[in-house]
């Protein structure tokens, strides 16, 4: 049990987080609220003042000045795979650690991925539009089976591997290139070079992060790579593809079609316009960032996040979270205070610590530190008669940056 009231706990939850997730706060006492719009960053300042977990998808941005507003701020949800919207080493400096769903929405990526692989190679969005607009065009002529085609994968993590399985029970030959290295699931091969993969591969799929090495990773160098009669397929990040150069492309006949999922500019709303150079181009598919956005994939995210949000309130654990050491903390023993503390990570801490433990005669049941280059966490579970003493003296000391107390 925390040591502040659960009630008095306020929980937000932006962006149409799943149901699940405000259930599992709701039924364990906090008060929770859920909106289901995006809030800009003078809306979320404001707000953020008297938040104490914050949960968040993509559309919301959590920079360095939001979080300087953030005094009662003691964790963040991205109900997502990505985190790129979320400065995390201002936050964990605040000691502030974030968690997110790496993986609930995988399958759901993955499959949609396959889907665009077949209707690119059968150039099925110009059928969709030609016999909605009344236009009878029954040919075969660029037409194709995937069997035996290649798939290249850029990017072979946790999407990226699951599309290689998939495909291969397809019958496509899997190539992949990764910056680190990963061993193949089935009969995929890694290749040496990402130019390699793009002249072997007919058909071009991106699984990576948006980073800055990331940014226009596919544009005219490497189109002019490319195999030509390939198609190209994002759902990964949207700056990772330069549009304008993959429109040029398709328009000369050198890239056979695409999908993509993703934009480097997506509206706030459902309600806004949205203009990319890639509409009204032959065989291309476009979608609004759906890739993991499927029943069983949102339920997933939100009881996944949910739960590693309210094991750290209630117990401490910052096991999976994505800015800050790991602690995997056992339930606290009965008549016994768990103080929990983030600080700066230099030496003599620790030892300035135990010695005010012995200055008022305590004695420590279990002690775990973990560190990154910036903070330590600290966890000590100590008897409860000497527990608020001590948390009052830990807060003093000149290189605690947050002190909580659980019991």
């Amino acid at each position: 049990m925390i040591s502040y009231p659960k009630e008095k706990i306020n929980v937000l939850l932006l962006e149409n987080v799943h149901q699940d997730a405000f259930q599992l706060f709701q039924k364990d006492g906090f008060n929770v609220r859920l909106l289901p719009q995006a809030l800009g960053e003078d809306e979320l300042s404001k707000e953020i003042e008297n938040i104490h977990v914050l949960g968040i998808r993509s559309k919301t941005n959590l920079t360095a000045p939001v979080l300087a507003k953030a005094k009662r701020l003691m964790t963040v949800g991205c109900f997502c795979i990505g985190t790129n919207q979320v400065d995390l080493a201002e936050a964990e400096k605040k000691g502030i650690p974030v968690f997110n769903a790496p993986y609930s929405n995988t399958r759901s990526v993955a499959e949609l991925v396959i889907a665009e692989v077949v209707m690119l190679a059968r150039r099925v969005p110009d059928h969709i539009r030609n016999t909605h607009a009344g236009i009878w065009n029954k040919i075969s002529k660029n037409c194709f089976e995937v069997r035996g085609k290649t798939l290249g994968i850029v990017g072979y993590g946790h999407i990226g591997s699951q599309v290689s399985v998939l495909a291969e029970a397809m019958g496509l030959k899997v190539v992949y290139y990764d910056t680190q290295t990963v061993l193949p699931l089935g009969n995929a091969t890694p290749l040496n070079s990402y130019e390699e993969l793009l002249s072997a591969s007919d058909f071009v799929t991106f699984h990576v992060p948006e980073l800055p090495e990331t940014t226009n990773l596919y544009g005219p160098k490497e189109i002019k790579a490319t195999k030509k009669g390939a198609y190209i397929i994002n759902l990964s990040r949207g700056k990772v593809v330069d549009l304008e150069a993959l429109a040029e492309a398709i328009k000369s006949g050198h890239i056979a079609g695409a999908g993509v999922d993703v934009f480097p500019q997506e509206p706030e709303s459902n309600s806004d316009p949205f203009i990319t150079p890639l509409q009204n181009l032959q065989n291309v598919i476009l979608t609004p960032h759906i890739g993991g956005s499927t029943e069983e994939a949102q339920k997933n995210i939100g009881t996944e996040v949910a739960s590693k949000l309210l094991k750290f309130v209630n117990n401490g654990s910052t096991t999976f979270a994505v800015n800050f050491p790991h602690l995997e903390l056992n339930p606290i023993p009965q008549g016994m205070y768990r103080i929990l503390n983030v600080h700066k990570n230099q030496p003599g801490f620790l030892k300035d610590i135990n010695s005010m433990v012995s200055e008022i005669g305590a004695n420590i049941s279990s002690q775990h530190l973990g560190t990154s280059a910036e903070i330590g966490y600290l966890s000590m579970v100590i008897n409860m008669s000497v527990g608020d003493e001590l948390k009052e003296r830990i807060e003093r000391h000149p290189g605690s940056l947050k002190t909580r107390i659980l019991y």
